[in-house]
């Protein structure tokens, strides 16, 4: 099996295990990886994480062109600007992740440093996640604000719509995600119980020892 043939595959398999485990449902997200060849495999629109064809992903060449499979997830906008403005970024993950999309509704939701500090995980893997606001789905205004970001963040939240995860591979972006989703769901839980956060010190020892990207 060739290495495209094989991140089809696994594009799939991650997919549909978030789909599985109600991560994102119906026809929502979409996903991304970067080829050896340095083009794209993008998840069609209208699909479902589901039921995704590895022999249908959309393929885009190292230029930006799509030369097979079906048209496109319309948030190409988004998915291009974390490429062109991370360097190291490999695989985009967008999903419509319920407790997530829950904690950007709330009317104290932190713009610049929306997640809580309630783990370690969510800062290892995250760094500090960009509460951006909401925008019509397929606006390509979306990739105009990530692009704005200039590269700092490896994660966005869209206001009332769903997070936006960039990794080294695919599997590092899907894993990032699920901690995104797994902090808000216990941002959620634990609202108005004054939960214990990790204190400024805490957090500063994990960017620390674990190289954390942490724009301020």
């Amino acid at each position: 099996m060739s290495e495209e043939a094989r991140l089809r595959e696994q594009i799939c398999l991650l997919a549909k295990s978030m789909f599985d485990r109600g991560l994102t449902g119906g026809s929502t997200g979409n996903i991304s990886a970067r080829t050896e060849d340095g083009g794209l495999l993008v998840s069609p629109t209208g699909t479902s994480f589901g039921r995704l064809d590895p022999g249908r992903l959309s393929r885009f060449d190292s230029r930006g062109r799509q030369v097979d499979g079906d048209k496109p997830t319309k948030e190409m906008p988004l998915h291009t600007a974390f490429y062109d403005t991370r360097s190291s970024a490999a695989a985009v993950v967008h999903l419509h992740s319920c407790h997530a999309v829950a904690l950007s509704l709330m009317p104290d939701a932190d713009e610049d440093n929306f997640l809580p500090p309630l783990t370690p995980y969510g800062i290892m893997k995250l760094g500090r996640v960009k509460l951006l606001p909401f925008f019509l789905p397929g606006d390509p205004a979306m990739g105009a604000a990530v692009r704005g970001l200039a590269g700092k963040r490896t994660a966005v939240m869209l206001a009332n719509h769903g997070p936006v995860v960039a990794g080294k591979d695919i599997e590092a972006a899907c894993n990032a995600i699920e901690e995104l989703e797994d902090t808000a769901r216990l941002a959620m839980l634990t609202r108005g119980l004054n939960p214990r956060a990790l204190t400024d010190a805490q957090v500063q020892a994990l960017i620390t020892k674990f190289d954390v990207e942490w724009d301020v």
